[in-house]
């Protein structure tokens, strides 16, 4: 049985991943019908992120820890009962495990991705929550390998759109190298 690679689709979408939708809620629900076809021994979730704070654009980041904070509950404005964190754990030893937020909005101010940053978040993704919530209910192993377009700040969807070509082909390579496709 092989691992399970995703991606969000749309203009996201990479010739040996399957596409899941944009967003948690497709994202999810697209993911559960997988597994219960599937059941694979490991989720691998390809794409790419924006930069809270601190890091280098083009370069691919490993994750297996993921939040769902929005902006508002940092504003002590809002709260929410359900649990916003989930850490899978999956190691490498040649790579750095980066804390990924997901949210329902991109995030496009800089104040607002500093207030996310001193919270030790490092990377922006819509989908990869939901990701790690769908695999820990089936039981399933699950990581992220995303490629840096943008700094969340007022240029994040211009410079995106600007790197998202260019974001894919070397997150490709990279997984061709690694041996993961």
């Amino acid at each position: 049985m092989s691992n399970l690679i995703v991606c969000a689709g749309g203009n996201e979408n990479f010739y040996f991943a399957k596409a899941l939708g944009i967003g948690m809620i497709q994202s999810s629900i697209k993911l559960s019908e997988l597994c219960i076809k599937e059941n694979p021994p490991k989720i691998i979730f390809v794409g790419t992120c924006g930069l809270y704070d601190k890091g280098e654009l083009l370069q691919i980041y490993h994750s297996s820890h993921a939040f769902n904070i929005e902006f508002s509950s940092i504003k002590d404005k809002f709260y929410s009962p359900i649990k916003n964190e989930i850490n899978l754990n999956v190691s490498y030893e040649t790579f750095k495990n980066y804390k990924t937020n997901s949210s329902n909005y991109i995030c496009q101010n800089k104040k607002a991705a500093q207030e996310f940053a001193k919270l030790g978040l490092e990377l922006e993704n819509m989908e990869f929550f939901s990701i790690l919530c769908v695999a820990k209910n089936f039981g399933i192993e699950a990581e992220a390998f995303l490629c840096a377009t943008n700094f969340c700040d007022e240029n994040a969807h211009s410079l995106f759109i600007k790197n998202q070509e260019e974001a894919k082909k070397r997150l490709t390579l990279f997984l061709q190298e690694k041996n993961i496709i």
